[in-house]
């Protein structure tokens, strides 16, 4: 599949081009299947079924009940429904909140959030590698700390956190343990119960699926969580989330969440040759540094920083490649990236910082020219 003829495409992290096979499997339900799922009628039925069977199979991707799955707009609003409402449903155990100050502004934002509100909010620092010390997040978790809330994988660097010891160690003092798994969910093998994982959330443009729809998993097994609705108006998905089901969306996540469970391994083999090579390319250059850990990392991704370079300048000029300086969500926002000034990088080094991000559409002979057309 070639995104365009003239977009060299390296920015996946922030979203990715649909999958010709999700978009036929949701055609019909933009068309003659377009009934509402909540009608009782045969016709409003069909399209039931097809949200039954969406729901399985995103279940099925992370290792979780259909019943514990909650259809939402995306990750963004997933992490709120999920944060505020254990702050809201939980606040007679405490009202201490534990998260990191690399995770994603809709974790940062909604924790601030709640700040207002009363609540009482740690944000762990990270080693300049972007890795948690397991040690300062068990002197960070109380008695009244109600939520631990790690991503899995970060959105600019790709570094991998330890989120099974951090759930263990949430679970240890009675917190519930959440992560913002969307840039790992149909990358990488992910176990909610393996892992340890109470609530989990992330969206379907991230996995070659359709923009506007996510999911939102709520573990309602062994230590079964209980969140109060932010929506209200009908009684949709559970009674968490009322609003006419999008149903051609989730039919859409359901059939990427099917394909990345039966295409991850061969995915990740063929992405991470290009992400080495690349890589190798450009760490050749004396003024080129890698951020974050090297090792311990999501196969697709890469973050480095080019010394003298104006990252933002360098993004407008090219024509003919498309990557990014950080997170998609705050590039209008003139400021450096929190995640590498956490890490300890300068002002300085985070504007001089480029992200690649490959997936399945790149090609290997695509990335020949790249190194040249940046330093060119």
């Amino acid at each position: 599949m070639n995104i365009s003829k003239e977009i060299i495409y390296l920015d996946n992290n922030a979203t990715t081009p649909l999958d010709p096979r999700v978009l036929e499997a949701m055609m019909p339900y933009f068309t003659h299947n377009f009934a509402n799922a909540a009608s009782t009628h045969q016709f409003g039925l069909g399209a039931y079924e097809a949200v039954k069977e969406a729901r399985k199979q995103v279940a099925g991707l992370i290792g979780a009940e259909t019943n514990e799955i909650i259809f939402t707009s995306g990750a963004t609003e997933a992490i709120n429904l999920a944060i505020k409402g254990v702050a809201e449903g939980y606040a007679y155990r405490g009202k201490h909140i534990v998260t990191v100050s690399t995770e994603h502004s809709a974790v940062l934002d909604t924790c601030k959030y709640l700040e207002t509100k009363g609540y009482e909010v740690t944000y762990l620092p990270v080693k300049p590698d972007g890795l948690l010390d397991l040690d300062t997040v068990k002197n960070a978790i109380r008695t009244d700390t109600i939520l631990v809330s790690v991503m899995h994988v970060n959105n600019e660097t790709g570094v991998l956190q330890p989120i099974k010891e951090i759930a263990a160690l949430a679970h240890e003092k009675g917190a519930i343990f959440m992560s913002d798994a969307t840039q790992s969910v149909g990358k990488i093998s992910l176990d909610v119960d393996n892992l340890g994982i109470d609530l989990l959330t992330f969206s379907g443009h991230k996995i070659y699926g359709p923009k506007g729809i996510g999911a939102l998993y709520i573990r309602q097994r062994q230590n079964r969580i209980k969140i109060p609705a932010l929506l209200h108006g009908g009684g949709h998905e559970m009674g968490l989330r009322s609003g006419t089901l999008n149903v051609p969306g989730i039919v859409g996540l359901g059939k990427a969440c099917e394909l990345a469970s039966l295409e991850m391994e061969e995915n990740e083999k063929k992405i991470r040759e290009m992400r080495d090579y690349l890589e190798k390319d450009f760490l050749k250059n004396n003024k080129v540094t890698l951020n974050g850990s090297p090792k311990v990392r999501i196969f697709n991704t890469f973050s480095i920083c080019i010394k003298g370079l104006d990252a933002n300048i360098l993004i407008g000029r090219l024509k003919s490649v498309a990557f990014s300086n950080g997170s998609a969500c705050t590039s209008a926002i003139l400021e450096p990236s929190h995640v590498l000034i956490a890490m300890g990088l300068s002002d300085d080094e985070a504007f001089s910082t480029i992200r690649i991000s490959l997936g399945k559409f790149n090609t290997l002979s695509e990335l020949s020219s790249i190194y040249s057309e940046i330093f060119h």
